[in-house]
């Protein structure tokens, strides 16, 4: 597979998983239901799953390692973080409030996550420049 449908590949899992997150987000606030069927619990792991293996075969193919390149190591730090906020917001909250400001930030560190992605630098969008 070239570069191009990879890249292609990784960015629209990106706005799926994206869409998917925000959707539960909203869902989880409105006391919906649907959140809690299981195509809302199953689909977000067959998305990310494309996204992660995407992600691992963009970096074999352009060689590059978190070591190499800084701002992959900060995309992978921001992933954890976002995954951790996003099992509070949907899953582990004890509370709504707690939930709905754990989704809040989840939202803003996937923001960090790509603007990292597209400046290749670390600090993302709050880079200095």
């Amino acid at each position: 597979m070239d570069y191009g449908a990879l890249k292609l590949i990784h960015e629209t899992a990106v706005a799926i998983s994206f869409s998917g997150f925000f959707a539960r987000g909203c869902g989880m606030l409105a006391d919906a239901g649907w959140v809690h069927s299981r195509p809302a619990r199953t689909l977000p792991h067959v998305v990310d799953t494309i996204l992660l293996l995407s992600a691992i075969a963009l970096a074999y193919m352009l060689r590059i390692t978190p070591v190499n390149a800084p701002w992959l190591a900060a995309k992978i730090i921001g992933l954890l973080l976002y995954i951790g906020l996003g099992m509070v917001a949907l899953r582990r909250g004890k509370s709504k409030r707690v939930r709905a400001a754990a989704w809040l930030a989840a939202l803003l560190v996937f923001g960090y996550i790509v603007s990292v992605a597209i400046t290749k630098d670390p600090f993302g969008a709050l880079a200095l420049r």
